[in-house]
């Protein structure tokens, strides 16, 4: 019985421990809902299971040839959300590419690819 208790106080330990040190993960990106159109100004919200610290976040949109264009980005109506202003594009393949910082210190990276449509 103590080695059950025992275990179960280091399971419940590892789990709240998990938790804490967790990174920022994308949960909702607008891009899903509403395409970007050509040769419009937009923008894409980008919302995480975490707090973002902004001022130390980075967004760039990824054209042809892997050129990175950095993006101005505020922050959005609900905690953890962030809004990225996108210039006007032609038709094509393009990436978000975003280095983000969660309130916790932990840094994420990734890429959310999109195309560019009439």
């Amino acid at each position: 019985m103590k080695n059950r208790v025992l275990f179960i106080l280091m399971l419940v330990s590892l789990v709240s421990n998990a938790s804490v040190f967790a990174h920022a993960v994308v949960t909702e990106y607008s891009l899903k809902m509403t395409p970007i159109l050509a040769n419009r100004q937009d923008q894409v919200q980008l919302t995480f299971n975490s707090k973002i610290e902004l001022g130390l976040s980075q967004v760039f949109l990824v054209r042809k040839g892997d050129k990175l264009e950095p993006l101005h980005a505020e922050a959005g109506h609900k905690q953890g959300q962030i809004v990225v202003h996108i210039p006007a594009l032609e038709l094509g393949e393009y990436a978000l590419k975003f280095k983000v910082f969660a309130a916790d210190g932990h840094l994420t990276e990734d890429v959310i690819h999109f195309s560019v449509s009439k």
